[in-house]
């Protein structure tokens, strides 16, 4: 008996060493789960455009104003381009402008800048009597040194004869 309580511990030996084998290998390790959000790869929204200018006043909206020949005094026609003209200027408040005095080619150069400068200033004080700032104004007279119309003739003459308004600033 004591020979199977041997055989039988041996069995239990062996058998135990022949289950046991190697080592289990050890479990693998559960997989690494990102959980960073995914990148955006949506590009961003461009940025909105840069507002529009504000609107300018510009030389070709302003109106010459004629005059008759040796006069500085305004016609109805004068005053109806200065109406005009004044209605732009309150529509640009920040428009600084220069009003130009000219002459037909007919008298000294020292009496058509004389003439030039009274049509400048008739058109300015009528401005200002429409409620234009005179800070906003200013006068030069070329007399007949730059005519629009370089002929020697009444129809060249009527187009010389005239204010017409520079935009000095906005």
């Amino acid at each position: 008996m004591k020979k199977l309580l041997l055989l039988g511990l041996i069995a239990v030996f062996v058998i135990s060493y022949i289950g046991c084998g190697s080592p289990p290998p050890p479990p693998e390790p559960p997989p690494v789960i990102d959980t960073t959000p995914p990148p955006d790869t949506t590009p961003p929204p461009p940025p909105p455009p840069p507002p529009p200018p504000p609107p300018e006043l510009k030389e070709s909206q302003l109106q010459t104003v004629y005059f008759d020949f040796d006069k500085s005094n305004l016609r109805s026609d004068a005053k109806s381009a200065l109406d005009v003209n004044y209605d732009l200027l309150m529509e640009f408040p920040n428009a600084i402008v220069k009003i130009e005095g000219h002459c037909d080619e007919r008298g000294t150069v020292e009496y058509n800048l004389s003439l030039g400068a009274k049509r400048a200033k008739a058109a300015m004080d009528y401005l200002i009597s429409r409620g234009i700032p005179a800070n906003r104004l200013s006068t030069i007279s070329y007399g007949k040194e730059r005519p629009v119309d370089p002929g020697h003739n009444e129809a060249a003459w009527q187009k010389n004869r005239r204010c017409e308004f520079r935009i000095i600033s906005q």
